[in-house]
């Protein structure tokens, strides 16, 4: 029993080495930014992500998006309870967003937001501009036809057929 901690730790420094191995080959190969991300499952890594923002000009090919396709993809599932993540940066607002929705159990990272801010991937307007009245914000925000849309919430929620998640 005293060895399963011991190789428990050197597996979690194998995942996080490829996590940033992926990084790293993306910097070398200018496939996207310097992030990298894999999703484990009992021992196994089951999904790899890259940044691939700029080669699939995709604002939202983030590394740990990707690693979350991938896995989601294999498992069949949108649901990838059971899963760790390994990521070489902490990640931003919208992969820590996913990461939530797909109830991964775990999250590892390396490098920080600050380490990623010093690169110029900051991420910290963002936090600051949810917690701004909607009106503050940068972008524009306009509700409009709220009760069409309450209608479709109706419908779902009166819908036998639907897959809650």
């Amino acid at each position: 029993m005293e060895l399963k901690k011991p190789l428990e730790k050197e597996l979690k420094k194998e995942f996080m080495a490829k996590a940033i191995s992926l990084a790293d080959n993306n910097v070398s190969h200018m496939e996207g930014g310097p992030f990298g991300a894999v999703i484990v499952k009992d021992g196994e890594i089951i999904g790899t992500g890259k940044n691939q923002v700029t080669s699939h000009n995709d604002p939202t090919a983030h590394a740990e998006i990707q690693a979350i396709r991938d896995a989601a993809q294999k498992l069949n599932s949108y649901d990838l309870a059971g899963c760790e993540i390994y990521s070489s940066c902490e990640p931003c607002p919208m992969c820590l967003g996913a990461i939530y929705w797909a109830h991964l159990d775990k999250l590892y990272y390396a490098a920080t937001k600050d380490d990623a801010a010093a690169a110029d991937f900051d991420d910290s307007f963002i936090y600051k501009e949810f917690s701004l009245p909607k009106e503050e914000r940068s972008i524009p925000s306009v509700q409009m036809m709220r009760e069409d849309a309450v209608k479709v919430f109706d419908n779902w929620i009166h819908s036998e057929n639907k897959i809650p998640y």
